[in-house]
């Protein structure tokens, strides 16, 4: 059995002093693999107090040895990315190649693009000819407490952990205690990679006790959270009385706008879209709105579409969809599903229960409902399984007007051959991100969304932005 029981803080290996742990589930056999420590309020102390003696120094830093570091973090992650991409496979169920091609790549790709947008960053910037000797300086933050999910584990800790290094932050990472062996290797790399003491600290636990202490710990400037909305209002109440910045990556419920003059693969990449990792992403597309002159065409092309992805283990090689990462996600997911089915919506692929062939583990079949009206409970909760419901829509106003029927607004997607079209719906639709006819955003994009989705943006100019202050000085001397 595997057994994590240190946490990374200023710079070593730290014997937990906690009692608490959590078991570690293989989400394939639902057999117990390990266990992992859960700190306590005074190991998240310890680790701030680190990162607080640690940023004077950091700060003041030249950037250029903030950037040499997350060289050395990007070299020695690619020479590790095969065990990056094992233990993820591991401690969450993605299938292998999933982890190696999407999971532990988006660390490396994440380091890329942020070390890119470094070379065109300004710390100190003009106002503008008509304040010729006033300037904007560009300062880290602080201390900032970084709590990521279990469903893309590296890339969200390379979202928030390298533009923090890069911006001159020091920080505590905690990430979900349900995908804990990522976050330990990469403390690992970027112990080798020599950061000072107290740079980056490493903290393992659970929301309630070390996320908890994270959010109100008064030398704590900043909160980056990813993860669901609830617990996001729960961290903006537990953030208020120390008036720290919270960033907020949150949930989504995303519309997949097909048209009658999209692409004849828009609907079976529309469908693949929202079942990559068992459908556990919070951007996925998950309502596919589609105009009603191809609607029944659009509902057979997604029936074939779902019944042709294959189901299998985590650790199999090939193209197929694993199992959702526990027993309580596997649960709500079946749940979701039965409401479907009892609310009238109609089902044309999956169903509750195993797929054929399963007798244990949590796999969940890739399930597609048609005739779903958006008032009904999977329109609008987030499922955060391989759950896909499909709508109807007459013209641009009823698409529009279903799309932004929601509390949600992270990414919306629309297909269509009419550049005119796309460029309206862009505009209308209310979410933080558009894509459009299978294009993905560009490296650097910032992701992030609007209402109960959050408003962080991570990545490129905007996510080292998200870990600064802007201080005006006047009287600057050239």
């Amino acid at each position: 059995m595997l057994e994590l029981s240190n946490f990374y803080i200023d710079g070593r290996w730290t014997p937990s002093a906690s009692t608490a742990s959590h078991t570690l589930i293989d989400a394939t056999t639902e057999q117990p693999f390990g266990t992992v420590a859960l700190a306590g309020k005074a190991e998240v102390d310890a680790a701030v107090a680190a990162a607080k003696r640690a940023f004077p120094a950091w700060a003041a830093n030249d950037p250029a040895d903030r950037i040499a570091l997350v060289r050395r973090i990007h070299d020695i992650y690619a020479g590790r990315s095969e065990e990056m991409a094992r233990v993820i496979s591991q401690e969450m169920g993605a299938p292998i190649e999933l982890a190696r091609a999407r999971q532990a790549a988006a660390g490396l790709r994440h380091m890329t693009s942020f070390l890119t947008a470094m070379e065109h960053f300004d710390f100190v910037r003009p106002l503008g000819p008509h304040a010729p000797d006033d300037r904007i300086l560009m300062q880290p933050i602080g201390v900032v407490g970084l709590i990521t999910p279990w469903n893309w584990p590296m890339s969200q800790v390379a979202l928030k952990v390298i533009p923090a290094l890069l911006a001159g932050c020091t920080m505590v990472l905690k990430p979900s205690e349900l995908a804990p062996l990522s976050s330990n290797l990469l403390a690992e790399i970027i112990h080798e990679a020599g950061a000072p003491a107290g740079v980056f600290n490493l903290v393992q636990g659970d929301g309630a006790t070390a996320g908890a202490r994270l959010v109100e710990h008064p030398d704590v400037a900043m909160i980056s959270f990813t993860g669901s909305t609830r617990a996001g209002a729960s961290i903006m109440r537990g953030a208020a009385d120390s008036f720290k910045r919270v960033a907020l990556e949150l949930g989504g419920k995303g519309a997949n706008l097909i048209f009658a003059d999209a692409d004849e693969d828009a609907v079976a990449r529309g469908v693949r879209q929202c079942f990559i990792n068992s459908g556990q992403n919070c951007n996925a597309p998950t309502r596919m709105l589609v105009e009603r002159s191809v609607y029944e065409t659009a509902v057979d092309k997604a029936r074939a579409a779902a019944s042709a992805i294959a189901v299998g283990p985590s650790s199999a090689e090939g193209a197929h969809m694993g199992p959702v990462i526990s027993k309580g996600q596997f649960d709500k997911i079946q749940d979701l599903i039965d409401t479907g089915i009892r609310e009238g919506a109609r089902l044309v692929a999956g169903g509750t229960g195993l797929p054929a062939g399963f007798n244990r583990g949590y796999f969940v079949q890739p399930t597609v409902f048609a005739d779903v009206d958006n008032d009904m409970t999977i329109a609008r909760e987030e499922i955060f399984g391989p759950v896909l419901s499909i709508i109807p829509f007459a013209d641009e106003e009823e698409a529009v007007a279903i799309a932004n029927d929601t509390r949600y607004g992270l990414t919306n997607y629309v297909q269509s051959g009419d550049g005119a079209r796309r460029n309206r719906l862009a505009r209308l639709l209310r979410s933080g991100m558009v894509e459009m006819n299978g294009q993905p955003r560009g490296a650097g994009s910032p992701f992030g969304g609007v209402g109960h989705s959050g408003g962080a943006r991570e990545g490129g100019i905007w996510g080292l932005e998200e870990y600064m202050t802007v201080k005006s000085v006047s009287g600057w001397s050239s």
